[in-house]
């Protein structure tokens, strides 16, 4: 079972900042899932205000059925990490292990 790693890249208004960490604080305490090993996240070195969300799934299928059990609240304050984030600054990107 290959695990797979799923990452969000972004950059935030810097007039959010203080308000963005708090919400992530809050999130990083609520995001737990089946299949979910770990959820990270990190600010880019030189570029203030850049943060990447990493999420490490057991499985591809841990990963592809996710979305399925998102609550309400992180629902809310996923939401709210979308409204703080710049236009067009949002990168995607998915690993899936590969098997020896």
């Amino acid at each position: 079972m290959s695990k797979v790693i799923f990452s969000i890249r972004y950059e935030i208004f810097p007039e959010k900042r203080s308000e963005y960490l708090n919400v992530v604080k809050e999130l990083k305490s609520l995001v737990k899932g089946e299949g979910l090993e770990s959820y990270s996240v990190y600010e880019v070195k030189g570029k203030n205000n850049n943060f990447e969300e990493i999420y490490v799934y057991k499985s591809q299928q841990d990963w592809e059925e996710a979305d399925d059990s998102v609550d309400e609240r992180v629902d809310i304050l996923m939401t709210k990490i979308s409204d703080m984030i710049k236009d067009k600054s949002t990168h995607y990107n998915t690993l899936f292990e590969v098997e020896s």
